[in-house]
């Protein structure tokens, strides 16, 4: 597949494009790599700052010295503020939710395991935007435009909540330039299969014109792939 060719439509990219932690270890070409770039730089931005920065990862021994600290950061999350359900899903292991968050844990700690295996990882930097308004927007299309070729992805936050100074070290931020580190993202060809990630339905988390009202509409099954048939 080359830089020019997309394999799937905008809907099937917006309801598949769920966190695959599980990637094989074939590197992720430089003209795939350009295409995520150039989309993630057309998201919208507040008052047009692109107050952003960007940071590909593929070194070998730049991944190896990151992958320490990101498992010491997932030591962290489980301890913290995963704490609780995880003695709860000790306690009552054979509940649907426990067996759900286990799932969710055998996937995040897989990556922490293999951090230094990723092909290729992103890493977005902002600089005056506290609440990263026009810096996700940038991070999902770069996601979105990995998705479209084939290339899967997960966004994690652990590095910058438990290690951003290590982090930036080992990355030659600046540390004077009020650079943040504002996500990570693995990114490479999935293992998994790509699927409809299973979400509470629209109607049951949206309301209309008031606090607690119906919407107005109920989506119990995903509109896509359309039932009345190929999308």
């Amino acid at each position: 597949m080359t830089a020019e060719q997309s394999t799937v439509d905008v809907w099937e990219a917006l309801y598949t494009t769920r966190a695959m932690r599980r990637m094989r270890p074939e590197p992720v070409p430089m003209a795939v790599q350009a295409r995520i770039m150039d989309a993630a730089v057309r998201a919208p931005s507040g008052g047009d700052s692109q107050g952003w920065r960007f940071l590909l990862v593929d070194d070998p021994d730049v991944r190896q010295q990151l992958a320490e600290p990101y498992r010491e950061s997932v030591q962290l999350l489980w301890r913290g503020h995963y704490a609780a359900q995880i003695a709860g899903a000790e306690a009552d292991p054979e509940a649907e939710g426990s067996q759900r968050f286990r799932r969710l844990q055998a996937s995040v700690q897989y990556l922490a395991d293999h951090f230094e295996e990723v092909p290729l990882l992103f890493f977005a930097f902002s600089r005056n935007d506290r609440d990263g308004s026009s810096t996700f927007p940038a991070v999902w299309s770069a996601m979105l435009a990995a998705r479209a070729q084939g290339v899967g992805s997960a966004m994690t936050n652990v590095l910058d909540i438990f290690r951003p100074d290590t982090t930036k070290a080992v990355l030659g931020v600046p540390p004077d330039r009020g650079w943040n580190l504002a996500a990570t993202v693995a990114m490479g060809y999935p293992k998994g299969r790509w699927d409809v990630a299973a979400r509470q339905p629209a109607h049951t988390v949206t309301y209309r014109n008031r606090w607690g009202t119906e919407p107005g509409f109920s989506t119990p099954e995903p509109l896509w792939p359309p039932q009345d048939g190929p999308a």
